[in-house]
């Protein structure tokens, strides 16, 4: 596997490790439990998380059968474009600028389903993303273009689809350890 990949397969195993700390003894109330208004709980962020891997990995699927079918390959080292590399950084924790979340990638108001069903969808769809990583070895990660699933007029190179992905993981999952902070700071369910 490629030194990139490598990277991606090292900071997805970062990012599984943390959300079991992060959301232990939590009740579902308190998961989904919001700091304050227009503020996102865990649970939303979570959602969110689950609700961008449903798009990111059928777009990732759709780049890779691609870029066999068109014979795109290549070992790497690849390269972000200046624009992956500032959006990457920009995604980074803690965030500098704040976006809002495109009308397609918003998490629900309040998610219904239990935090044991969310953080194990969010934790199914990180071995898919690692099966893609794994997948996408031998294609040129520079050339080979991934549809946005935040915007059909943005498309990213495959490797900087994996890094966007990964930093907007921890970027969400840093949101969701500040809630933690703050509802453990205000004595809620305790």
């Amino acid at each position: 596997m490629n030194a990139a990949l490598e990277t991606y397969q090292d900071q997805l195993l970062s990012i599984r490790q943390q959300v079991p700390g992060l959301v232990a003894g939590l009740s579902d109330a308190q998961f989904g439990w919001s700091p304050g208004p227009k503020r996102w709980s865990m649970a939303q962020c979570f959602d969110h998380l689950n609700v961008t891997a449903r798009g990111t990995v059928a777009a990732v699927d759709r780049a890779i059968q691609n870029a066999r079918s068109h014979g795109l390959s290549g070992p790497g080292p690849f390269a972000h474009s200046l624009f992956e590399r500032l959006f990457i950084r920009s995604m980074e924790p803690p965030p500098g600028f704040r976006f809002r979340a495109p009308k397609p990638l918003a998490p629900a108001a309040a998610p219904s389903q239990p935090m044991a069903d969310i953080v194990r969808e969010f934790m199914g769809w990180q071995d898919q993303l690692s099966d893609r990583i794994r997948r996408s070895d031998g294609i040129d990660l520079q050339r080979t273009r991934v549809q946005s699933p935040a915007s059909p007029l943005v498309a990213w190179s495959l490797g900087g689809m994996f890094a966007l992905t990964l930093a907007h993981e921890r970027r969400h999952l840093w949101q969701a350890g500040k809630v933690r902070s703050e509802m453990d700071a205000s004595g809620f369910g305790l």
